[in-house]
């Protein structure tokens, strides 16, 4: 785990010399198999044949309170992950592509742009948890990354609303995958373990209100 605050450039220095941890990909933990590469010209991430509606569920945001995905999100282009903060690499990993991606795309795209955190591992990821971890990673954006928490059972039902694979081994063993809900509230694109920032900072504007 990172124990100081990140410039951008540390964290894409991260994304250099960390990869692995116990997060399982959508192959190994049977994510829908009917996906494929968009075509060349749109998406640099893989797209659902039929887009998938922004799910909602409601868990307990770093602030303590109820947040309801669906309703608070809406409108918004959404990247969602399902980890953990105790995770020693993809989960930050992750996290710090996100903060690099949201520093090359346009100003306006950057402030419509939400990123929300479901923690895997309720038992360990409190609120405060959550908020001390994601601040390594959003400090020098202009909208803070969301972070969720809630009962093992809730966490279970936000994973299914989402449709990635339900996570095992205390929250450890997860789904790797990204999700990306656009302005219309459709999820088209979601994103594998190693997607790098350029990847998402150049799907953003296609799923958002208008493009760059």
């Amino acid at each position: 785990m990172i124990h100081r605050r990140m410039s951008l450039t540390a964290a894409a220095a991260v994304l250099a010399v960390v990869a692995g941890c116990s997060s399982a990909s959508s192959k190994d933990t049977g994510a829908p198999a009917s996906v494929s590469p968009t075509s060349a010209g749109t998406y640099r991430g893989q797209s659902f044949p039929t887009p998938r509606p922004r799910p909602n569920f409601t868990l307990t945001d770093t602030a303590g309170k109820s947040y309801n995905f669906g309703a608070q999100t809406k409108g918004h282009p959404t990247l969602v992950y399902f980890g953990y903060t105790h995770c020693p690499d993809i989960c930050p990993t992750t996290m710090a592509t996100f903060g690099v991606a949201l520093s090359q795309v346009s100003a306006k795209v950057g402030k419509d742009t939400r990123v929300v955190f479901v923690t895997t591992d309720p038992a360990r990821d409190t609120p405060a948890v959550i908020a001390g971890w994601l601040g390594h990673f959003d400090e020098e954006l202009p909208v803070k990354f969301i972070g969720l928490t809630g009962s093992q059972a809730q966490v279970k039902t936000a994973q299914q609303l989402a449709g990635v694979p339900l996570a095992s081994d205390h929250g450890q063993q997860h789904s790797a995958e990204v999700l990306l809900y656009g302005a219309d509230d459709m999820d088209r694109v979601f994103y594998t373990s190693g997607v790098s920032p350029s990847d998402i900072s150049h799907d953003l504007p296609l799923v958002g209100t208008e493009k760059e």
